[in-house]
């Protein structure tokens, strides 16, 4: 995608603060609901700078596995749990929260340094845009990172399989104990007798 240069400076300027705002959201509100919703709205943004950056399989990418898979799960999974809670108070919450500021803070300083190290200009040697970015991805995958590619689909593999166990947990029947059957080892079910008149 080919756009001016005004174009392409006022539409990151709206997906950054879109992003922003969708972000802030997800943390600050108090509803699950409303925040997985955010969350979609913060990865099409992403797919939006994608788009931008002339990256349209990784933005086709973001859509369809973010948006429509993982996003659409988390929804799912908390409209089908609907569990409700009472709000403890944990002691010694400020630890935790001090903690987490400065972890916070940290990211951000260290991401802010890396955003102003970086030399962004483009250097007049650079090689030429990539007309088909997915047959050069499919390239690297396939050469380069095939291990990796291969890693990250057993461990993808083994992730679903122990969800399928972890959500299937509930439905296995309790094992007698063995009292039970010693006890019931040698008894019928008993049928409801029935009720014969006085007169018979």
């Amino acid at each position: 995608m080919n756009l001016a240069e005004g174009v392409q400076s006022v539409s990151l300027i709206i997906l950054s603060a879109m992003m922003i705002a969708a972000a802030l959201g997800i943390v600050l509100l108090s509803n699950i609901v409303y925040s997985a919703f955010l969350l979609g709205g913060v990865f099409i943004c992403i797919s939006g700078i994608y788009i931008l950056l002339n990256a349209d399989f990784v933005a086709a990418a973001q859509i369809l596995i973010y948006v429509g898979a993982i996003n659409v799960l988390i929804l799912f999974a908390i409209m089908l749990v609907n569990k409700q809670e009472d709000f403890k108070g944990v002691p010694r919450r400020w630890i935790r929260q001090s903690s987490t500021a400065i972890v916070c803070v940290g990211l951000f300083t260290l991401l802010a340094t890396m955003v102003l190290a970086t030399p962004w200009a483009l250097d007049a040697t650079s090689p030429a845009v990539v007309e088909s970015t997915i047959v050069e991805l499919g390239k690297h995958f396939f050469s380069d990172y095939l291990l990796p590619f291969e890693l990250a689909s057993v461990l993808l593999l083994v992730a679903m399989i122990g969800a399928i166990v972890l959500a299937r947990r509930d439905f296995i029947p309790d094992l007698p104990s063995k009292s039970d059957l010693t006890t019931t080892a040698l008894t019928l079910p008993e049928r409801p007798r029935e009720l014969t008149k006085s007169g018979k």
